[in-house]
């Protein structure tokens, strides 16, 4: 049950995260799911490391952290996928 919840935390984390972000990105769907989930990996470590990543209560220091991964992560990531696709039209 675990990746299952991954795959619609990612999901929501991403959609978040391209709503953020200015301007259009041009990932697919599937793209920005994983994306949200590496951002989510990301912002549990650093919750991890600075040691917030349990609380009482909702935990919304972790959940801050990981959207804000899950931002720069799609923001970048849009970016290398548009890099590949204009690569693969000149080639």
């Amino acid at each position: 049950m675990g990746w299952l919840w991954a795959i619609i935390v990612g999901f929501v984390l991403g959609l978040i995260a391209k709503a953020i972000i200015p301007g259009k990105q041009h990932s697919p769907l599937w793209l920005t799911t994983i994306f949200g989930i590496l951002g989510a990996i990301a912002g549990n470590a650093i919750a991890q490391g600075l040691g917030v990543a349990e609380t009482p209560g909702i935990d919304w220091s972790r959940h801050a952290f990981q959207l804000i991964a899950a931002v720069i992560i799609v923001f970048f990531g849009d970016m290398a996928y548009m890099s590949l696709r204009r690569g693969r039209r000149r080639a």
